[in-house]
């Protein structure tokens, strides 16, 4: 059984920061941060929500309505942050050059992201931009934790084959380095094994824990 998450009592306390369109509007680079990634469509905004008991992601029944970066303020040094969406939002090819742009500006500058949250739908897994994150994280060697959303969309057995065979998948071609597991808004399934992950990288957890949510 898994000890009870400092970040919990965070969470409750999590309130919106500030948007921002370009990396110079972010919040002050210091503290430490945590940055969810996922295609428009991946269920991010609900998982983000899911996690922190909270709505501080706006979900929406159209894919791709984050457009910017957005923070959260857990306390003076820790914040999350809801990346844009990619690859299924109607929008002007010129907004979504715009937001990767600017995406790119913020993973590669920013001192104080200690880890990434990849979403991928666990139906439609490893899609391009799910494969260009992880060459980022691998590259940048940033750590990289997976949630396979959308897992209650298949029976119990049929979800745990499709998180074995992404598993395998991302070892051989990325390393074992990034951990990955099933995840359910609508079903709070995999909620507390993600919170352990960013406890760890907020720095929330003794080291022996933190290696221990890390094998998990």
């Amino acid at each position: 059984m898994l000890p009870k998450n400092p970040i919990i009592g965070l969470c409750q306390q999590a309130s919106f920061l500030i948007s921002a369109a370009k990396v110079d509007q972010c919040p002050e680079d210091s503290g430490l941060e945590v940055a969810f990634a996922g295609r428009s469509n991946a269920g991010k905004s609900s998982a983000l929500n899911t996690l922190t008991h909270a709505s501080l992601a706006r979900t929406s029944k159209t894919p791709g309505r984050t457009q910017l970066l957005n923070f959260f303020r857990l306390d003076d040094e820790r914040r999350l942050v809801d990346l844009p969406g990619y690859g299924y939002a109607k929008v002007p090819i010129p907004l979504k050059q715009h937001w990767q742009k600017h995406l790119e500006a913020y993973l590669g500058s920013r001192e104080s992201l200690s880890g990434l949250v990849l979403m991928m739908d666990i139906r439609h897994p490893l899609t391009e931009f799910d494969c260009m994150m992880l060459d980022w994280s691998v590259a940048s060697g940033m750590p990289l934790h997976i949630l396979l959303t959308k897992a209650d969309k298949l029976a119990f057995g049929a979800a745990k084959t499709a998180l074995l065979k992404v598993r395998q998948e991302i070892h051989k071609q990325w390393g074992e380095g990034i951990s990955i597991q099933l995840f359910s808004a609508p079903k709070r399934m995999g909620v507390e094994e993600a919170q352990m992950v960013l406890a760890g990288w907020l720095g929330l957890l003794p080291e022996d824990d933190e290696e221990g949510a890390e094998e998990a």
